[in-house]
């Protein structure tokens, strides 16, 4: 079972769990609006072998919430540190979804961090213009990552939103620990996600204004697509058989949480992938 561990920062809390059972370093990153235990079924697989550590990305989970400062700059800086802190000069790093942009943009800019790199049906990935903006709203109550943020008059309200979810399908023993975890009392009585309104608005700020491929990565990197997921066209694959110079793309079983709705082929495929780039 991991360990939940915290990061004091001089801006915030970085909290994180830490399977702390072998010494090659793996660092998982959840996607928006998730948090770090949607790691857990991967990071018991592979407890025995790496040492693993899963933040909850400021903004999520039981790290600190700040109401400005959400930038991929800020949110590299926030792992740097964290590695720093564990004496890491660099790691494997499993991303999903809006963190699969945040790990291109670190890999440009610091490829030295990285071992390997694994991108999980990643969004987002090139600059949005600008008039893409007025779409939000709509995007809020569209996309089902962001259907479970509430507010919910009861629990059972909110779980009952949480099983017609995604990410959520099957609704087994993990997810409904991924679920619990995900969800507080707010002060007013209501329930609602942990993760805010704030981080929510400022970070698609940042993935608007912010491109993923500027230059070429060398990083060893595996491309995950799920059956179901969100990147099924050849023109959506396109920009990252372009940029990534050393790319192997492997298709998995699920949707866009294949961690969650098909845990065991999704564990298999990372691991085998980790185990060539050791």
């Amino acid at each position: 079972m991991p360990i939940r561990q915290t990061l004091s920062k001089p801006d915030i809390q970085l909290s994180y769990l830490e399977w702390n059972q072998a010494q090659e370093p793996l660092l998982l990153l959840h996607g928006l609006a998730d948090h770090a235990l949607v790691w857990s079924s991967l990071g018991d697989n592979l407890a025995p072998d790496y040492h693993i550590v899963a933040p909850d990305m400021r903004g999520h989970g039981e790290s600190s919430k700040p109401e400005k400062d959400y930038s991929f700059e800020s949110a590299i800086t926030d792992l740097e540190a964290l590695m720093d802190s564990l004496g890491w000069s660099s790691a494997h790093v499993v991303a999903h979804s809006w963190t699969g942009k945040l790990a291109v943009i670190w890999a440009r800019v610091h490829p030295q961090r990285f071992l390997s790199m694994v991108l999980v049906d990643p969004i987002f990935i090139w600059k949005i213009p600008s008039l893409f903006k007025v779409t939000f709203p709509f995007l809020y109550q569209f996309l089902s990552f962001l259907k479970g943020m509430g507010p919910f008059a009861s629990y059972e309200e909110a779980e009952q939103q949480a099983r017609q979810l995604n990410q959520f399908q099957g609704w087994s023993p993990l997810q409904q620990q991924v679920f619990q975890a995900s969800i507080e009392q707010k002060p007013d009585g209501s329930w609602g996600s942990k993760f805010t309104i704030a981080a929510r608005d400022r970070i698609f700020e940042e993935v608007m204004q912010v491109p993923g491929f500027t230059v070429p990565i060398h990083v060893p990197t595996l491309f995950v697509q799920p059956e179901k997921g969100l990147n099924r066209k050849d023109w959506q694959l396109q920009p990252y058989k372009t940029n990534l110079k050393n790319l192997r793309i492997c298709q998995v079983p699920g949707n866009h949480w294949p961690f969650l709705t098909q845990p065991e082929a999704f564990n298999q495929t990372v691991k085998g992938f980790l185990q060539d780039h050791k």
